[in-house]
């Protein structure tokens, strides 16, 4: 996987984190206060206005009941080409 133009991982990031929490039934504030991270910033996210550091990429996965690795790796195939 080559380096992603500026703004992508962070589109492919948010559209993976809002699938998976839309799946598994969390708002935006739920998901949060289990990641122990401010509603605004998982908004953030979602919208692509932010990049998570390891341990928020760590922290977020738990509340979806993932693994860093299995979440890395949904982002890793939404940003393979189709």
């Amino acid at each position: 996987m080559g380096a992603a133009p500026k703004g992508q991982l962070e589109e492919i990031f948010g559209n993976v984190l809002r699938t998976l929490r839309n799946e598994r039934g969390l708002s935006q504030e739920t998901l949060a206060h289990e990641a122990e991270l401010d509603r605004t910033f998982i908004s953030m996210l979602e919208r692509g206005q932010r990049l998570p550091s390891i341990a928020t990429l760590l922290a977020v996965a738990k509340p979806l009941g993932l693994t860093g690795a299995e979440l890395m790796a949904r982002i890793e195939d939404a940003f393979k080409p189709s």
